[in-house]
């Protein structure tokens, strides 16, 4: 799956682990120095972010919507969730976009589509992507992104493969985003 962008999160949306070529995708939120790692505040608290997702507002409400799905799925399991309700806190504090976007109550969760980003290496990528519940980890999801075979996105995901190829890792290796520890797999 070199050439294939891959990333598990949890329900948080904070990344636990990736392959390379994940990293090197997403590099933005991995270079991101608040700990842990958060997809939610990457979006709403860094500059970068509205750069970087070319549809920066449909990507927004994405997150919103997937954080109140959670919170709401959470609040039947387990109604002390502290981790998950201290991120909404979190953003409601620091962003009046999120703020705002939190006051829509927008519920869904969409587990497949498109993302288009901007790259600051390879530039622009419309990326297909489909998310997958693992399931011996339920709270985990994998996601994939792909560009459609011939495409400027498909060449621009090799040209990064490419550049991820020429960094020195370890064979087989998949990044453990939380530990920033080396594991087989992925």
């Amino acid at each position: 799956m070199s050439t294939v962008p891959v990333f598990v999160q949890n329900g948080r949306l904070d990344p636990i682990a990736a392959n390379h070529l994940g990293r090197a995708l997403f590099c933005f939120l991995f270079e991101d120095p608040e700990r842990p790692m958060n997809a939610a505040r990457f979006v709403f608290l860094d500059a970068r972010a509205q750069d970087f997702y070319r549809d920066w507002e449909s990507t927004a409400e994405q997150i919103v919507a997937i954080l109140r799905t959670i919170l709401h799925t959470e609040a039947g399991r387990n109604p002390y969730a502290r981790a998950l309700t201290d991120l909404v806190g979190e953003l409601s504090t620091r962003s009046d976009q999120f703020r705002t976007l939190w006051a829509s109550h927008i519920v869904r969760e969409r587990r497949t589509g498109i993302k288009s980003i901007h790259h600051p290496i390879v530039g622009d990528l419309d990326l297909t992507y489909e998310g997958m519940q693992l399931a011996a980890e339920p709270e985990l999801l994998l996601l994939a992104y792909a560009g459609v075979p011939g495409s400027a996105s498909s060449d621009g995901l090799q040209l990064l493969a490419g550049w991820v190829a020429g960094k020195e890792y370890p064979s087989g290796a998949a990044i453990s985003v939380q530990g920033n520890e080396t594991a087989t797999g992925a």
